[in-house]
């Protein structure tokens, strides 16, 4: 059974900084690219980057612009996303997910940006 569980959401200041993580299990972690996405309140999800399965590739959404970082650790079935320069517009849920819809969409944690 697919299983991913992120954290590390939480209220931070513009220009703040935060580590997302997200743990899988259910399937063979070392093999697929992984993705974050979100979605903020009112509009649809929205893809954010991605990671290859062995981490030496990235690709990111327009909007980061060099902002955010995806990192992934094989052995510890974890991705993670950092975020930096931090904007009230990046207030959103975080979701991450194996590559394609074959899989199921974890409970996500939720990032507000706020002053």
């Amino acid at each position: 059974q697919v299983q991913l569980v992120e954290s590390g959401g939480g209220l931070v200041q513009p220009g703040g900084s935060l580590t997302l993580s997200c743990i899988a299990s259910g399937f063979f972690f070392s093999t697929y690219v992984m993705t974050w996405h979100r979605q903020a309140p009112g509009k649809e999800r929205e893809f954010v980057g991605l990671i290859s399965s062995n981490g030496g590739i990235t690709k990111y959404g327009d909007f980061v612009k060099g902002r955010f970082t995806i990192s992934r650790d094989n052995g510890k079935n974890t991705v993670y996303l950092r975020l930096n320069s931090l904007k009230s517009e990046d207030t959103a849920v975080y979701y991450c997910r194996p590559e394609g819809d074959w899989a199921p969409w974890g409970q996500g944690t939720q990032v507000i940006v706020s002053s």
